[in-house]
């Protein structure tokens, strides 16, 4: 009896004890919190932990003040201290810790600030050696040249936490529409587009030029569009999401090797204006969900970066898109007084052809009024004559097309069913087509270029429960330029890949 009453009396005081220490361990022990979540005054009073990097340190005679940010949002939050906890190694850049209690702040600035009681220095940065200075504003142009450090400015923080909710936006716009994600293979051994630009895969020791690792060619993917082709034979609408590269030998701000395609496919639908709507829907989709989720960061591009072009955005967003023919497009192009570099209708031959006669014939077919492909001043051409709006180009000439495209089989003037999204700024936006599920005339086409064996697989999708499907593909890159006003497509991707560059 003595003994269990002991051990009862014991194990009450090992508890007791337990329970008191976890007690003053629990106050001892700030909350951490991420920077938004300070900011957002959701514990006012509490003691909390904050980790992040100095924005920017201002000692006076009565306080230390530091903005610090860890990248949840724009705005930092002010740390106000005793001048005793300054050190030499707290500097602009640099990585802290901080605990303190979280107040009320007096300026209408800032809803909140953190009174430190312990600052400790987890990571140190030289001031001087370090490329961004606390007080400068820098340009694009400048911060491109560090890509292992620009994601600590704000500007470049802010372009990939929009990056960051345009991507959510995109995924939740086909989730609420009943599309199925698919993962398409980055590894492939199709040219969806034919074009040619393809990164060959081989591995490193590869013994002999003949020898193939996957015993065909095999080559980075330029589009999901065939892998999808291939499901929307069991799924009525699907969607991919995901890098597609083109070994395109270009530098100009408007291409890369390496960059990101939102793509989809839709059965069941003999009409263009079905894709329409849905390219369409998910731009203004996506715009909303990043107008209402950053505001500020979107902001900052506003207003520093393209200064005035959230009223170009709000204007794209509060009319319907327009649509036009290619004809349409080109009787445009024609009427116009601007001189392009790449004409689209013919011009007096006359004394060019007194010059050089010899290349009369070759001028003459090459500027035929209509047949031609349009170019990025073409189209943003297009853009500016309808109000700076973005336009659908729908019905492009037959043989400018993939031969997937659907064929209109019109007259005189043969088409396919093809459309383009124009965009201010940017021109070209998404390209997308009916696909041609008719077995003969696909035959047919793969014929004339060569690739029936190539895609024998591609004709038994026709033989085997074919319906009517069409899909689009959007550069997730260059819609990010479109509703930020960013020039260079460089510029709104963590790591730009294009033909002489590839850091990191």
């Amino acid at each position: 009896m003595l003994r269990a009453a002991a051990k009862s009396l014991f194990v009450t005081a090992v508890s007791r004890g337990t329970l008191l220490t976890l007690r003053q361990f629990s106050k001892k022990t700030p909350r951490k919190l991420r920077v938004s979540e300070a900011i957002s005054g959701c514990v006012l009073g509490a003691d909390i932990q904050v980790l992040g990097w100095v924005r920017s340190v201002r000692s006076q005679k009565a306080n230390l003040f530091l903005d610090v940010n860890d990248g949840s949002s724009l705005q930092s939050l002010q740390i106000v201290a005793s001048p005793e906890l300054n050190d030499p190694l707290l500097t602009f850049g640099s990585a802290v810790e901080v605990r303190g209690t979280l107040k009320k702040s007096q300026h209408q600035k800032q809803p909140v600030e953190l009174e430190a009681e312990h600052i400790h220095i987890i990571g140190e940065c030289n001031p001087v050696d370090f490329p961004f200075k606390i007080k400068e504003r820098h340009k694009l142009e400048y911060i491109r040249q560090f890509p292992h450090l620009r994601s600590r400015t704000n500007a470049f923080s802010a372009l990939l936490r929009i990056r960051s909710e345009a991507t959510s936006a995109v995924h939740s716009y086909f989730k609420e529409n009943g599309f199925l994600h698919i993962h398409t293979p980055i590894i492939t051994s199709n040219d969806c587009e034919g074009a040619g630009e393809l990164f060959q895969v081989e591995p490193s020791d590869s013994e002999s030029e003949n020898h193939h690792f996957f015993s065909v060619p095999a080559y980075l993917t330029v589009s999901g569009q065939l892998h999808l082709e291939v499901m929307s034979g069991s799924f009525s609408r699907v969607y991919t999401f995901g890098p597609t590269f083109r070994a395109e030998n270009s530098q100009s701000r408007r291409h890369l090797a390496e960059f990101y395609m939102v793509e989809a496919e839709v059965a069941f639908t003999e009409s263009i204006q079905d894709l329409i709507k849905v390219m369409e829907d998910v731009f203004r989709w996506t715009t909303e969900h990043v107008l209402d989720r950053c505001a500020s960061d979107v902001d900052l591009f506003h207003k520093h970066v393209t200064a005035g072009h959230r009223d170009a955005v709000e204007a794209m967003l509060k009319e319907r898109f327009h649509v036009i023919t290619y004809s349409e497009a080109i009787n445009i192009l024609n009427r116009s007084s601007q001189t392009f570099t790449f004409p689209t209708h013919v011009r007096p031959l006359a004394a060019f052809a007194v010059v050089h006669p010899e290349c009369l014939l070759d001028l003459c077919s090459a500027s035929v009024q209509w047949g031609c492909d349009l170019q990025t001043e073409h189209e943003k051409y297009l853009v500016k004559h309808c109000g700076q709006r973005p336009v659908f180009v729908t019905d492009y000439p037959y043989q400018l097309k993939p031969f997937y495209a659907r064929d209109n089989q019109d007259g005189p003037e043969h088409t396919a069913a093809a459309v383009d999204l124009l965009v201010p700024g940017v021109g070209e936006l998404c390209g997308g087509s009916l696909r041609e599920e008719r077995l003969d005339l696909l035959r047919a086409r793969l014929e004339e270029v060569g690739l029936e064996d190539a895609y024998s697989w591609y004709l038994d999708l026709r033989r085997f429960g074919s319906v009517p499907h069409g899909g689009f593909g959007m550069g997730f890159e260059r819609y990010l330029q479109c509703i930020l006003g960013v020039e260079n497509i460089k510029d709104v991707i963590p790591f730009p890949r294009c033909s002489h560059s590839c850091l990191l």
